[in-house]
Parts: C-alpha cells; structure tokens; sequence
C-alpha cells in the first residue's frame, strides 16, 4: 500500500490495534479526522492517520486530556512544551500520593480516629510558607523574647525542620508527627523552661565552663559507669555524681551543696523530658540528618544517682 491509499476504520484498526470505536471517538472529536468517504459513506483515511493515532495512544497512556492531544497533533502547541507541563503536573500528582500515603501509613500504625486521620491529613496538605509558620510559632513560644543572643538563634535554626519538595513516605510522617508535638502547650512549656535555664546558666555562670550543657557533663561523667553496670544508689556512683556537681558549682562559683543539686536535679529532669529526644529525632529523619544520640538512659541513670544523694 502506498502514500494514496485509503483505509476504512477497520483497516486502522487492525494496524493500530485499536478498536473500531476507539477510532471513530477520535474521528468525531476530530483528533484523527477522515480524508475522504466511499461512495456507500464510510470514512476513509490516509496514511497519516496511522502515525496520527499511534502518538493519540500514547499521550493517552501518559494521562494527556483529549483538548491537550487535538493541540499536539494539529501543531497548534509543540509536544515538548506539553511534555514539560505535563511532567510539572505529575511531579504535583507524587508529592500528593506521597501525602496521602504517609497518612494512611500514620493512621495504620497508630489506630488513629477519624478525627486524627483528618487532622494529620490537614497537617500534611500545609504548604512550605505554612510548615513556616506553624514551627515559628512553636519556636516564637519557646524562645521568643530570649533569642537576641546570637547563639538563640542557632538553637532556633537547629530546631526548624526543613521538608524537602520530594520527600520520602517517613520524611512526611515524621513531619505531621513532629507538627501534631509542636502544638502540644505542655510540650511548649517545657522547651520554653528549658530556654529559660539555659538563659539563667549562661547570665549567672562562668561561660567559658558552661560551654558544654549539663546533660553533656552527665553524657561524660556517667557515660562509663552506666556502660559498666554501676547501680545509681551505690557507694560506686559517688565520685561520678561528685564529678558532675563539682563542675557544676565551678561554673556558677558557688558551693556544691544541696541547693546547687537541687538546681542541677532541676534542670536535667527538664532536659530528659522523652517529648524533646522525640522531636530531635523526628527533626533528623525531616532534614536527612543522622540520627541524634540518645542521652535518655544517662540522664535517667544520673537523675537516680543524684535524687538518691540529696534525699538520702
């Protein structure tokens, strides 16, 4: 068959391997139009149709509406053009699949109520200015007013998590977690007295001791006698917790008494709160950090040690 020979809707059909109402919609919605009709009124195409109906299926296989395909295949727009917009929707078409499935993942695991599910879906569907606002607002609560040394701000930008444009299913599930937690006014009001100490320490203490946290001196000091299995109340635990306090007290040039303690014991009940390890590794898994260490066990162990040691 040559460049001049017409086929009937059924020759296409079997070149196409289309069905015959398939062609005669495209005919209709003029994407493939006839060339001719026999004389008995059947329609009749030329070659082109052909390819013309090989590229309608496959920008139909790649989701393009009918309006779009008439356009390509009439050159009225070119096909990279619609490619590129069309790529554009269907990145849009993940990202909310991906939404969506963290969600139901969520609420799978949780055993989540209806109400839950719809708040997490709420939470999920924020866009990046919103994610922004409702962690600055979380963060606004927790140091605003005490954030004008520059290392606040430090803490602050630590503490933001950052959700990529193509996040992974646990990157969106730990977000809407870590959003839900953010919103918690007992958790805000424990950062907030976490913010507050820090600001007493570093106002009242020698700032080239307290470089490091009190957890981080617990972290050093009781770290090994933990590893080794020493019962917190034991006389074996004695020099660590002597350890700790005494740098403590240097720091602030006061006694190691018991009102030192107390405030030590004090500050690092509110530092083991479970809900701020929680938040830090939910931040990781958001930003594609490594995950935090846990001071949890430690601090757990030197808060017995110490209790012991000022009610004993």
């Amino acid at each position: 068959m040559d460049g001049d020979t017409l086929y009937s809707i059924g020759d296409l059909a079997r070149r196409t391997g289309l069905t015959v109402k398939a062609i005669r919609f495209y005919s209709d919605c003029g994407i493939v139009p006839p060339t001719d009709r026999s004389p008995a009124g059947y329609r009749l195409y030329g070659i082109e149709a052909v390819a013309r109906l090989d590229l309608v299926r496959t920008l139909r296989d790649l989701g393009l509406d009918l309006p779009t395909i008439r356009k390509v295949v009439d050159r009225e727009i070119s096909l990279p053009e619609v490619a590129a917009a069309h790529a554009e929707a269907l990145a849009v078409q993940i990202r909310t699949l991906r939404l969506r499935r963290a969600v139901l993942t969520a609420v799978a695991k949780r055993g989540s109520t209806p109400e839950e599910m719809d708040l997490m879906h709420k939470l999920a569907k924020l866009s990046e200015d919103e994610r922004r606002r409702l962690i600055g607002d979380f963060l606004d609560t927790a140091f605003g007013g005490l954030d004008a040394h520059p290392e606040f701000v430090g803490i602050m930008r630590s503490m933001t998590p950052e959700l990529p444009d193509n996040p992974e299913a646990e990157q969106v599930e730990a977000w809407v977690e870590l959003a839900e937690l953010s919103q918690d006014p007992d958790f805000r009001a424990s950062v907030r007295r976490m913010a507050e100490h820090h600001v007493a320490e570093r106002a009242h203490g020698d700032t080239t001791v307290l470089r490091r946290d009190p957890a981080t001196m617990v972290r050093d000091q009781a770290g090994p006698a933990l590893a080794a299995g020493i019962d917190p109340a034991s006389p074996q635990a004695d020099p660590v917790v002597a350890a700790v306090t005494a740098q403590y007290a240097h720091a602030f040039g006061r006694p190691d008494d018991v009102d030192l303690r107390r405030r030590l014991l004090t500050r690092l009940e509110t530092a083991n709160d479970p809900r701020r390890e929680r938040y830090l590794q939910l931040l990781a898994v958001i930003n594609g950090w490594p995950a935090p260490e846990s001071l949890a066990p430690v601090l757990d162990w030197f808060i017995q040690a110490l209790r012991a040691r000022i009610t004993g």
